[in-house]
């Protein structure tokens, strides 16, 4: 199994070029399956989560075209309703392809999904939406089997919470309900935004009428289109928080800044020297890093997937930080890990009491999740000596050419078996 060799403490210089969205492509990729025509996608990550739904649209019965800056997917006979287990166990975002299938077919039968170990995540929002819609549905086996007898009827909906899988399959699914279909507390993360434009591409009728209502009129056709998928702010996020935990000089490039105003806001906050152009940061780390608090909340809130990775930069501070997690159950998974090179962090709960005036120290380490093990990347960055890194599948899932683009700006990182 592959690991990752870290050597700390090297001060990161340079440029590194963003990636496409891993969590704006996926639902976009469930959504090509409304379509019988060609539809071409452009900036898709080379990561596992996008090869892992790939290969699942091909056992529905699509074709894909795997070009070297697109893919081409062809429904023209794709036919099955069918995702398995095997498939979706890996990556939540499995039960996405449920609404677009029966919205075309009128029934799917989709495992219950599985992805990251950071909390239940559970679908009963999802099915309770789709049931007002006139799907009937039941969990056997690990199964959902779901069936729309009249076909997709639309409806007034309004979310029990803010759920961004839950509003990515009802928008895609009301895009072929007869009628209008009216979704209230949506999730405006601008991955869904993402999805939306996408969604109009193709000739769907969509209006947000309001910051978390939209308006969908159900249509028959789909039309062929190009899309061009929005940049990874996680990935982005992640790079920023690098520069700042290493007293790095970075250029972040091919970004929208205007999306990912929160982070820079709190990362101006802590210290670290932020200028921005149209589609590029440049961030340089302050020696002295200052405390804050921090809440994980819905967009345009600060996001869970960062907690980690803003976590070791919170380490390195003058003084004690709070951090709380209000997405996720069980995103503490890291702390373990950083604690075993020096950090002093308590966990009570949902809250994490992080010390400050953390020297890391060089360590074997064991990923858990995605974004964990991507904190503990920084924090080798930043610890004197040879760390490695276990379980790295994890970081694949979600982060692409890691280790290339850390090198290039003077990380000492190898991949090695």
């Amino acid at each position: 199994m592959q690991k990752l060799e870290v050597f700390g403490a090297n001060k990161l210089k340079g440029q590194i070029n963003i990636s496409g969205s891993k969590n704006a492509s996926l639902p976009i990729l469930a959504a090509t399956l409304l379509s019988k025509k060609k539809i071409t996608l452009k900036n898709l990550p080379n990561v596992k989560d996008i090869k892992t739904m790939l290969v699942l649209l091909e056992s529905l019965g699509s074709k894909i075209n795997r070009l070297k800056d697109k893919i081409v997917i062809n429904n023209l006979n794709q036919d099955k309703s069918f995702a398995s287990y095997n498939l979706v166990k890996t990556m939540r975002a499995g039960i996405l392809v449920l609404g677009p299938l029966l919205a075309k077919f009128g029934k799917a039968k989709v495992s219950s999904p599985g992805g990251c170990s950071i909390g239940v995540r559970p679908i009963d929002i999802h099915l309770m939406a789709l049931s007002k819609l006139g799907v009937k549905y039941k969990i056997n086996q690990g199964y959902v089997h779901a069936t729309a007898p009249k076909g997709l009827i639309g409806s007034k909906i309004r979310f029990s919470k803010v759920s961004v899988g839950a509003t990515e399959n009802i928008i895609i699914a009301a895009c072929l309900a007869k009628g209008t279909t009216i979704l209230s507390n949506c999730a405006i993360e601008p991955e869904i935004k993402d999805l939306v434009n996408f969604l109009i591409k193709i000739g769907c009728n969509i209006k947000w009428t309001s910051k978390r209502t939209i308006k969908i009129l159900g249509v028959r056709e789909i039309n062929q289109a190009t899309y061009t998928v929005m940049f990874d702010r996680i990935e982005a996020g992640t790079y920023l928080i690098a520069a700042a935990a290493t007293e790095g000089n970075l250029k972040i490039k091919r970004v929208i800044p205007n999306i990912i105003q929160t982070e820079i806001k709190i990362l101006k906050k802590i210290g670290a020297k932020i200028s921005i152009k149209k589609d590029e940061i440049h961030i340089i780390g302050n020696q002295k890093i200052k405390s804050v608090n921090i809440k994980t909340s819905p967009y345009p809130g600060f996001p869970t997937d960062l907690q980690a990775q803003i976590m070791v930069l919170l380490c390195k501070a003058n003084k004690k930080s709070l951090i709380k997690e209000e997405i996720f159950e069980n995103r503490f998974m890291h702390v373990a890990e950083l604690n075993r090179m020096g950090a002093k962090i308590s966990i009570n709960g949902n809250k994490a009491l992080v010390e400050g005036n953390t020297n890391f120290a060089a360590a074997e380490l064991m990923a858990t999740d995605l974004r964990a093990s991507v904190s503990l990347v920084l924090a080798a960055l930043n610890a004197k000596g040879k760390s490695v890194i276990n379980r790295i599948y994890h970081l694949d899932r979600g982060y692409e050419d890691i280790e290339k683009k850390l090198k290039k700006v003077g990380g000492k990182i190898r991949r090695i078996n």
